[in-house]
């Protein structure tokens, strides 16, 4: 990883939204980066990461400490094998910039397949050159823009859309381009940085992405958010054939009266039992069981 791609992965940490984002972007510096005392002074970026060891998230703090652990380690030994005894005192202080030297901003170019020099016309088909524009630009269409590799996003929709092509028998017909749509469209999505960095970082590969389908794309906020909003609905759906009971075989774990109304609906596989929708009469609480 280059000085150029660290900067903007220390960028892309200060304007991310989630913790999750965070860890992804850590983890990638802690695989990528190569620490030299020099790389580290023009980049900062061991301030940058240092500073979040304060972090709420224990899962964050600790990465954190492994991370300056690593590059102490590494700078160290480098530097001894690679100066006198007279200068000793020069071994010791790349570790010291880990946490001496301030963060960095960066600037906050766009990208994509042009301003990358990514050559896209590869078919003689349009409609495919379409797509993987469409896919290119998606995939690298973070302000501050990801880090990555050219060649190596584009070798990633390449085969993206090849295996989209290869699901439609090889024709380019209304499936082909609702499939490239819907990618591109989730892919692209501002609320779901998460998806382009796992992909980016192969921890979903191009035959799992084409597999998935719009609702596994989702980051888990919004998940949880449709979880609950389904669950919601299903407490306030007027369902005939599933009529509400009240009963005092119930407790409500809020105000402890047992006067509560209940419904069961199969919301899992078949031979999975059935699901108990629960509603305090009294203070309105309600939860659920299996």
């Amino acid at each position: 990883m280059n000085s150029r791609e660290i900067k903007t992965a220390i960028s892309n940490i200060e304007n991310a939204s989630n913790d999750e984002t965070i860890m992804d972007i850590l983890n990638l510096l802690k695989r990528d980066v190569k620490p030299t005392e020099m790389l580290l002074r023009e980049t900062k970026v061991g301030v940058s990461v240092n500073k979040l060891r304060a972090s709420k998230n224990p899962k964050i703090s600790t990465l954190v400490k492994s991370i300056i652990k690593k590059w102490r380690e590494i700078v160290n030994n480098n530097s001894t094998s690679n100066v006198s005894s007279n200068n000793k005192a020069l071994a010791n202080s790349g570790s010291k910039i880990l946490n001496s030297i301030p963060s960095v901003s960066n600037s906050n170019l766009p990208r994509n397949a042009r301003t990358d020099n990514v050559n896209v016309q590869i078919y003689d088909d349009k409609t495919r050159v379409s797509s993987l524009s469409a896919l290119y630009n998606a995939l690298v269409s973070d302000r501050p823009p990801l880090i990555y590799k050219p060649s190596e996003a584009f070798k990633i929709i390449k085969e993206i859309e090849a295996l989209c092509h290869k699901q439609t028998l090889y024709q380019i017909n209304d499936t082909y381009r609702s499939k490239l749509r819907t990618l591109v469209m989730n892919i692209r999505s501002k609320n779901n940085p998460q998806l382009r960095y796992k992909i980016l970082n192969g921890d979903i590969s191009p035959s799992s992405l084409v597999k998935m389908s719009p609702e596994e794309m989702i980051n888990d906020t919004l998940k949880e958010k449709v979880k609950k909003m389904k669950e919601e609905n299903l407490f306030n759906a007027e369902v005939p054939q599933e009529k509400r009971a009240v009963t005092d075989r119930f407790t409500c774990g809020k105000c402890k009266q047992k006067r509560v109304s209940y419904f069961q609906m199969q919301t899992r596989s078949a031979d999975e039992p059935l699901t108990t929708f629960c509603r305090c009469e009294n203070c309105d609480n309600r939860w659920k069981f299996s």
